[in-house]
């Protein structure tokens, strides 16, 4: 079952990216790349979400509907 998490990223001035949600608190992640810190988000969340399980508190996430929008970044 796939969920929609929003996720907000900034750059921080070292040069790497930052990413965290207020769909679940506590996720937060870093990376080189904006790709890379999207992927360690997703493990991040996924963690997140499986501990949350075994104490019976599921964060209410919307599900991904068969049309949905998303941003993809290109680097060019």
């Amino acid at each position: 079952m796939e969920r929609i998490i929003n996720i907000h990223i900034e750059k921080l001035p070292e040069g790497f990216y930052l990413a965290t949600s207020e769909s679940i608190q506590g996720l937060v992640a870093q990376g080189r790349t904006v790709s890379e810190t999207l992927e360690i988000a997703r493990d991040v969340a996924k963690k997140l979400i499986e501990a949350r399980k075994e104490k019976e508190f599921i964060p209410n996430l919307p599900m991904v509907n068969d049309n949905f929008d998303y941003p993809l970044i290109v680097g060019v």
